[in-house]
């Protein structure tokens, strides 16, 4: 658990009366018409809090629109005049903030290609020093979880209290479901470690599709994360940007109404009933790790008496045996194929690691135990 950050809660400077908080808007500003025309029906929908929109877009390459830049912030201006959302830009470079400071936007957030750069991160918590205002930091691109922590400690440690991290989801170079793999035991990770960090959901970029974006949006949901990020246009298939993740504030109004917002909590007959269940996995866990533990105990043996013998680490039929034999063990008792390989494969290299110390071995020489 990492202790040493201070957040102000999220509900002290983001309104979350209606639940689930939404912030949505076009991935790109294109023209003052399509943002202040779309600010206009999303501000509509009660969830909508914030209304977010890409002014200096990081394209991979040159030739594609990278974003109107200054100009787009005289428009956010409007769309707080008009409608009384909160303004959200993403910011790459110092000039980014100084230029969102000075026009007045509410909330900043650093963009996946951003937070992968230590140096860009820095140079950003440099120029927020002494300035109060939310900033929300993006996933980096790959899921390393001690770089989200890394620009989020930056930040923090700039004076910038009112902070949260948004999940888009991580690169994955073989063809996918998604745009971007949701691999949700990450930002779990990140709330176990940095404990009252609200985390928002980012179903558009996850998703990359349309039609995807109510499923993630409830699976984001049941595991209690702070909020949706679904960015919204007018025109979605006309969108300068990320045209297949786009909805229409119409489209997003139903997905929003589809939603089922779940109780974190039970009534006392629930709460009873699930209190005894967890007592029993914890009861179970203990024999488990003790389980393992008397395991790892014969793996020494055996690590020791094939050092006393003179005996090979690797020994390939052996591991053969093993591997199949509980594969198909764990599958007839209704064990996951995935988990099972995953489950095995972690207490093979476990064993591999403490037979290599016993023989002294620096580097991996084998896999058996």
């Amino acid at each position: 658990m990492e202790k040493q950050f201070d957040i102000i809660p999220l509900n002290e400077w983001l309104p979350t009366d209606s639940f689930p908080l939404v912030i949505s808007g076009p991935c790109s500003a294109e023209t003052r018409e399509q943002v202040i025309g779309t600010a206009r029906k999303l501000a509509a929908i009660p969830q909508v809090k914030v209304f977010r929109a890409g002014l200096w877009k990081p394209r991979t390459r040159p030739s594609t629109f990278e974003g109107v830049g200054d100009i787009g912030l005289e428009w956010l201006t409007e769309v707080q005049q008009e409608t009384g959302l909160l303004t959200a830009v993403e910011v790459a470079r110092p000039e980014h903030v100084e230029a969102c400071l000075k026009n007045k936007v509410d909330i900043l957030w650093l963009g996946a290609r951003t937070v992968v750069n230590p140096f860009s991160v820095q140079e950003l918590s440099e120029v927020l020093k002494g300035v109060d205002i939310p900033v929300m930091v993006k996933n980096p691109l790959n899921p390393d979880i001690a770089l989200w922590l890394g620009a989020l400690e930056r930040l923090n440690k700039s004076g910038i209290r009112k902070l949260a991290a948004i999940h888009r989801g991580f690169y994955y170079y073989h063809h996918a479901l998604y745009r971007n793999q949701p691999m949700w035991e990450v930002p779990i990770e990140l709330q176990r470690r940095v404990p009252g960090l609200p985390v928002i959901c980012d179903p558009s970029h996850i998703s990359g599709r349309r039609d995807l974006l109510l499923p993630v949006s409830q699976k984001a949901l049941d595991l209690e994360m702070a909020g949706l990020m679904i960015e919204a246009h007018t025109d979605p298939d006309h969108a300068l940007t990320d045209a297949n993740q786009q909805i229409t504030p119409e489209a997003l109004s139903e997905l929003i109404a589809s939603l089922v917002v779940r109780q974190s909590r039970g009534n006392p007959e629930f709460e009873t009933k699930l209190q005894m269940l967890r007592r029993e996995i914890d009861k179970m866990d203990a024999e488990l790790l003790d389980i393992l533990s008397k395991r790892m105990k014969i793996v020494d043996e055996i690590g020791q008496y094939k050092k006393e013998n003179n005996i090979t680490i690797l020994q390939k039929q052996r591991w053969s045996e093993i591997f199949f034999d509980r594969l198909n063990l764990g599958s007839r008792i209704g064990l996951r194929h995935e988990f099972l390989l995953q489950f095995l494969q972690l207490i093979h290299e476990e064993s591999i690691l403490r037979q290599e110390e016993i023989m002294g071995f620096n580097e991996a020489g084998g896999k058996t135990d």
